[in-house]
């Protein structure tokens, strides 16, 4: 077993041939996608057409798929390899070139009238109804292919180009921190100091760094937003939120009843917060630079194979298939384990449903914290395994369930975790889960308040960073109430987060609170069901695809238009909340 990922199942390297041949297919095939484009319109060929476009898009998506994974996974472990780099760009510029075509294509398949009569001759054809189907939807909101073209290429220079100012902003920002200059990451990553001197003077210098980004990021937060209000307005969407909503394939009935739920039970998160707050020795509820203060100790510490152990002794409880993708994984080298120079931070998971496989990256360091990371993506590589036998076009899941598998494998090993301690330790497992809870519900929550503001306001004029800071202190006092110390709330929380950025994904905030609660809402009812639960929990992973959110979730008999299961989430973190104020 090896701590590096090994990426061969792919290509052997740059110089590998296949990699060439199939970078000079793709070249071909773009050309033939290009040309096939303007062959459309012959009624007497349309079903010849039909399956000559999806065997096309089919083709794209896996020699695409071949070629993207590759290229970002090399560059994820080595971000300074200029090789990688150059080739990345030039994938981009051709997958740029076939934009247009590729819309002309689905253009026409949503306007053939009687496709049902080719789903009915064609197995394939009805494997892709879902597909179709959305296709249909989005060519509701489709302009002129000119105009198209003419915004995919205005982007560059626009909404693309004020997203790529405030990353390389924030990433280049130096901060003054105790006679030193340091990184925006670095500074961050002092909340979680044990020492609360630490954590205040870094809370207090990230503040002030943003100082000086603020007016250059706020004229990137106003002109991303102003476009989008624009392009939605153009193509006929009542909001920005409802072009999110219908991406997400989610009814608004669904996210109304998240959101009545969990506004609900904002004060079971106050009650935590402020009970932190004491036991840190604050009177007026919890500073923000205290929210990840960790509470309790954990001694715990694992080898990669104690973790693998620990991890399959575990899931062999839920499911043998689990367990035995997990062994694979660290057998056949999916996991690529420990930090180094060049690589990226953090964790995720890529599923490789063409080759049947994930990759996964972590930085692993031993702690029981990085065991349930691990845990956490080979959740998401459970979700690849149970979507690999799908068609090429059906393997792609929305936003708000792509947090599903991993947050519910998280969940398994973390109550198996607390379960088998006691003191501090206890105390540690469980007040580190309700900072994580905290984060997608509180402060997720008021991620969506400050956003459905600014795309309102700045409908009729430009919000200068005085407005922007005022808005988002506004929408932390709602979501956080009492709970935390007001004089110490976090006004550039807009600078930093990178996710407010996106001219092409609005609203990228509830579906972390939507994973959240339905993967907790999902373990509790596996809870009261046990093995029963466990195929209709399959069968929803394998929906996830093909199907609705709602459609997905009733393969587990669970409504998600109705609050009470929402609340039964919830619950069951209230109940937390008791434990952790009892054992503390």
């Amino acid at each position: 077993m090896y701590n590096e990922w090994s990426l061969d199942i792919l290509y052997k390297g740059l110089d590998d041939e296949k990699y060439k041949e199939d970078f000079r297919k793709l070249e071909n095939l773009i050309e033939n996608i290009e040309s096939f484009s303007k062959s459309l319109g012959n009624s007497q060929e349309e079903e010849k057409l039909l399956i000559t476009g999806i065997e096309y898009m089919e083709e794209l998506e896996v020699l695409g798929g071949f070629l993207g994974s590759y290229l970002s996974l090399r560059q994820s472990v080595n971000t300074s390899d200029s090789q990688v780099v150059n080739e990345l760009n030039k994938l981009e510029k051709m997958y740029s070139e076939i934009s247009k075509p590729l819309a002309v294509i689905k253009k026409w398949i949503a306007g053939i009238k009687d496709i049902d009569k080719y789903m009915e001759k064609h197995p394939k054809i009805k494997s892709y109804e879902f597909f179709i189907n959305n296709i249909k939807e989005e060519a509701k909101h489709l302009l002129s292919d000119d105009v198209e073209e003419v915004i995919a290429k205005l982007n560059i220079s626009a909404g693309s180009a004020w997203s790529n100012m405030q990353g390389y902003l924030t990433s280049i920002l130096e901060v003054d921190y105790r006679g030193k200059t340091i990184t925006i990451p670095e500074v961050r990553n002092l909340a979680y100091s044990e020492d609360a001197s630490v954590r205040k003077d870094a809370y207090e210098a990230e503040l002030k760094a943003y100082e000086k980004i603020k007016d250059a990021i706020s004229f990137s937060l106003n002109n991303i937003k102003t476009q989008v209000n624009t392009i939605c307005d153009l193509r006929g969407y009542k909001s920005p939120l409802d072009q999110t909503l219908e991406q997400s394939y989610m009814k608004r009935e669904t996210l109304e009843a998240m959101l009545s739920a969990i506004r609900e039970y904002l004060p079971v998160f106050h009650k935590y917060l402020k009970h932190k707050a004491k036991l840190l020795g604050h009177e007026n509820g919890l500073p923000w630079y205290d929210l990840f203060a960790p509470m309790g100790e954990s001694s715990s510490k694992f080898t990669v194979p104690q973790a693998r152990e620990y991890l399959v002794s575990h899931f062999k409880g839920f499911s043998d298939d689990l367990a035995h993708m997990v062994e694979r994984a660290f057998e056949e080298e999916w996991i690529d384990f420990f930090p180094r120079k060049g690589k990226v931070g953090g964790a995720f998971c890529s599923n490789l449903t063409f080759v049947k496989q994930s990759r996964i990256l972590t930085n692993f360091s031993g702690s029981l914290s990085d065991v349930i990371t691990l845990a956490h993506e080979l959740g998401h590589a459970y979700h690849g395994l149970h979507i690999e036998d799908h068609l090429p076009l059906n393997t792609d899941y929305s936003m708000p369930v792509a947090e599903t598998a991993s947050t519910f494998n998280e969940s398994l090993i973390m109550e198996a975790a607390i379960s088998q301690t006691s003191g501090k330790e206890k105390m540690a497992l469980i007040e580190s889960q309700l900072q994580d809870l905290t984060q997608i519900i509180c402060d997720i929550y008021s991620r969506y308040l400050f956003e459905t503001e600014v795309f309102e306001r700045s409908k009729s004029g430009f919000l200068f960073p005085n407005e922007l800071n005022d808005i988002m202190l506004r929408s932390q006092k709602i979501a956080y109430g009492d709970g935390l110390d007001h004089n110490y709330l976090h006004p550039y929380m807009w600078v930093v987060k990178g996710h407010y950025y996106s001219e092409s994904l609005s609203f990228y905030n509830f579906p972390y609170a939507f994973g959240g609660l339905f993967a907790r809402g999902l373990y509790e009812k596996y809870k009261k069901e046990g093995e029963a639960f466990v195929e209709k929990y399959k069968a929803l992973l394998n929906a996830t695809t093909v199907s609705t959110v709602e459609e997905a979730a009733r393969e587990a008999e669970i409504n998600l238009e109705d609050k009470e299961f929402w609340r039964s989430s919830l619950k069951a973190v209230e109940a937390l909340v008791e434990e952790f104020v009892k054992i503390s």
